[in-house]
């Protein structure tokens, strides 16, 4: 596993979450993503916004230990390149939850324009 997640902003859980992405030129994916014009590729700015929603999941007392995997994702939507020198603020609000399966609703921004948004299905379950 990788952290895409800088830093957490903010949350309450169970509720919500906001985080920060520094893009860095460092950045291993950048190399073939793409030569000569480095992009940040889209399922890692998904990934970022998941793991930014586990934050919220994750943080009530009765998920203590769990582990939040990735279920689905729908209506995914890249709105704008996010490249290296950005910081992606990362936005995700939990909108539903029937046992252990849970929906959020996520967007990542740059400079306060939106970059990408989605709906995110997650599953939570117990730790190995």
């Amino acid at each position: 596993p990788f952290a895409l997640v800088d830093r957490i902003l903010d949350y309450e859980p169970g509720q919500w979450a906001i985080g920060r992405k520094c893009v860095s030129r460092n950045e291993e994916f950048f190399c073939g993503h793409f030569p000569g014009q480095p992009v940040m590729p889209g399922v890692l700015i998904l990934e970022a916004l998941a793991q930014t929603g586990a934050v919220a999941a994750l943080s009530l007392p009765e998920n203590k230990g769990k582990l939040a995997l990735f279920g689905g994702i729908k209506n995914a939507r890249f709105r704008k390149q996010v490249t290296p020198g950005d910081v992606l603020t990362l936005h995700c609000e939990l909108v539903e939850q029937r046992g252990p399966v849970g929906v959020g609703k996520a967007s990542a921004y740059v400079d306060g324009k939106c970059a990408a948004t989605a709906e995110l299905t997650f599953v939570l379950t117990e730790a190995p």
